[in-house]
């Protein structure tokens, strides 16, 4: 199965390759310093400390943008701890959100101790039975390629990948942690008045 998992780095870098528009939320933590490693934009809306927030934040961008294309990138903890706002997205139908969960089936950020993923549970499984009808499982870098293409596609949203990745180690890409500026950069991104 090793030779199945992606490296997240290269993951993430191409996803976000040609991005033009694209709104992008991240969970905290490995996906965080993924999106920075992959070059700082100001459409980028790093999340710090919380947790299970990513995928409903971007339901929030996307239903104020709805014509801009958001992605969440988050990992397979963080969307697990916000299992719930998987429901909500479903039942709201965004066109325009995607949402990518690197899973490598650990909890990177408190000691690589085995996620409810890597036990057993199926996050693409749940978000179909949550009602999100366009999910994928990528294990290649055409399947990335796709799903980008996807991204970008205003219609039939929300979609979800689930995109599996390995457990090797990436040294940290620390993105900006003031929450003030990153707010206000990204209103200023978006053309609204910074408060």
């Amino acid at each position: 199965m090793k030779n199945s998992l992606l490296d997240r780095r290269e993951a993430v870098r191409a996803l976000l390759q040609g991005r033009g528009d694209l709104l992008v939320v991240t969970g905290l933590g490995s996906s965080s310093y993924d999106v920075f490693d992959a070059g700082d934009h100001a459409g980028n809306f790093y999340l710090w400390g919380a947790m299970g927030g990513a995928a409903v934040m971007g339901l929030g961008l996307a239903q104020a943008q709805p014509k801009r294309p958001v992605l969440v990138i988050t990992g397979d903890g963080e969307q697990l701890m916000g299992i719930g706002g998987l429901l909500t997205i479903a039942a709201r139908k965004p066109q325009n959100l995607s949402i990518a969960v690197l899973d490598n089936g650990h909890f990177g950020e408190t000691g690589m101790q085995r996620s409810h993923s890597g036990l057993g549970a199926r996050l693409d499984e749940i978000a179909r039975g949550a009602g999100i009808a366009s999910v994928v499982e990528i294990t290649d870098m055409e399947g990335i390629a796709t799903f980008r293409s996807e991204v970008h596609r205003l219609a039939d949203g929300p979609k979800l990948a689930l995109i599996r990745i390995s457990t090797d180690h990436v040294d940290r890409a620390l993105p900006p942690r003031d929450g003030v500026f990153l707010k206000n950069r990204f209103r200023q991104h978006l053309g609204l008045a910074v408060t």
